[in-house]
């Protein structure tokens, strides 16, 4: 079930997706935010938050289950 923190995961990375395609459709090729800054924020955003915004869980109480 999602949670507020993955409700906000997710929507943190809808927002830095949308900055990093922003930033790749920059100015002419040599433009050092479309070839450097760019990639690497797609790549961290697909790859690490946007997984761990589906996985994540909020930590349990060990006896009857309740959430935190």
């Amino acid at each position: 079930m999602l949670t507020k923190k993955n409700i906000w995961l997710l929507v943190l990375s809808a927002g830095l997706l949308v900055v990093g395609f922003i930033l790749l459709g920059q100015g002419p090729i040599n433009n050092h935010l479309s070839w450097s800054v760019a990639p690497v924020i797609l790549v961290l955003v697909y790859c690490f938050l946007l997984p761990f915004s589906i996985v994540a869980r909020d930590k349990q109480d060990g006896k009857d289950g309740k959430q935190k």
